[in-house]
């Protein structure tokens, strides 16, 4: 029998996401300030590929059996492959996906693919060019969607459209994205603001919640909306199938109506930080033992140890102006 990791609220968690680094090629505002997180041009020093993997064995040992690998956006780091080379050999870790958004995904996407990525979540919160390039401050959507084809033309599934609604900006275009995805035979999610760093406090004002989303699609496909009982992965999403097709279009209320009781991950930030919660300060530095010497069986138990601090729920509606001790582009969502 496996080891399970077990916090103190009793929800397994077995779902490690990995940041790989915090820059980033776009600057969506929701995200990332327009002058970067680190304007000053000094990047924090990241884990290492090796010091990565040594961290990931340690969850994978402990229980964890799905890693997503996320940024800022990970494939501005070079030879992400080698990585996914390297865990993908670990027994027991049954899942390794991306996250990114997709502007050199037609150039990574097969040595990714044949290194053990077997699924993406695609970021992309318009059809419209202008638009995109606008909400991402410099993001040319030609090149995104040429790296979704090249993915799904590969045969990596789920190819997953995350759409971060924002009133205003770009709410007008929910049915055109459920359209788009039945006709990629893609799969969509919309998802809620979040007040996470000054980003994304500032874009509180433009928040649309999940159940106006949500009654938007079923008034734009009527009967064909059907809920899934089908797998999903990793995802907090309230996922649902259009008609007979395999489409499955997901909502995540992160915010309007929170699924903190069913939470099943931890994130691992660029600078070896363990954060246990998107919403929460709570944090462990898994770095500084690292590189000072501590031994396989220590680095598990302070994870195990660790876990004892992760929070029952996030926050967001009571401190709405407050989460701003972290960026989104820090944590990889």
């Amino acid at each position: 029998m496996r080891n399970e990791l077990i916090d103190p609220f009793m929800r397994k968690i077995n779902y490690l996401r990995v940041s790989v680094t915090d820059k980033c090629n776009y600057r969506c505002d929701y995200c990332m300030p327009e002058q970067g997180v680190h304007p000053e041009g000094r990047h924090t020093e990241y884990l290492s590929y090796d010091e990565l993997a040594r961290i990931i064995k340690a969850f994978v040992d402990l229980g964890i059996a799905k890693v997503r690998l996320t940024g800022g956006e990970p494939l501005v780091r070079k030879n992400l492959s080698s990585l996914v080379e390297k865990i993908s050999a670990y027994e027991g870790l049954e899942d390794i996906a991306l996250s990114t958004n997709a502007h050199h995904l037609a150039r990574e996407a097969e040595a990714l693919h044949k290194a053990g990525v077997s699924r993406i979540n695609v970021s992309i919160d318009s059809l419209k060019p202008k638009r995109f390039n606008h909400i991402t401050r410099g993001g040319d959507l030609e090149k995104v969607l040429a790296g979704v084809d090249k993915a799904l033309e590969i045969g990596m599934k789920p190819v997953k459209f995350n759409m971060v609604v924002m009133k205003g900006t770009n709410d007008d275009e929910i049915e055109a994205m459920v359209d788009f995805g039945l006709a990629k035979g893609v799969e969509v999610r919309f998802i809620e603001t979040m007040p996470i760093g000054p980003a994304g406090v500032s874009m509180m004002n433009q928040h649309y919640p999940a159940d106006k989303i949500l009654a938007r699609i079923k008034k734009h496909v009527g009967k064909n909306l059907i809920p899934s009982s089908g797998k999903s992965h990793d995802g907090p999403a309230r996922n649902f199938v259009i008609g007979n097709s395999e489409t499955r279009i997901g909502v995540i209320s992160a915010v309007s109506d929170h699924f903190c009781e069913t939470c099943n991950r931890v994130r691992l930030t660029a600078k070896g930080v363990l954060a246990l919660c998107l919403g929460q300060e709570d944090s462990v530095d898994l770095r500084t033992p690292l590189r000072e010497g501590i031994t396989d069986e220590g680095l598990q138990q302070l994870i195990v140890d660790a876990l004892l601090k992760k929070p029952e729920k996030h926050f967001f509606n009571e401190n709405v102006h407050n989460i701003e001790f972290r960026q989104m582009v820090e944590l990889g969502g």
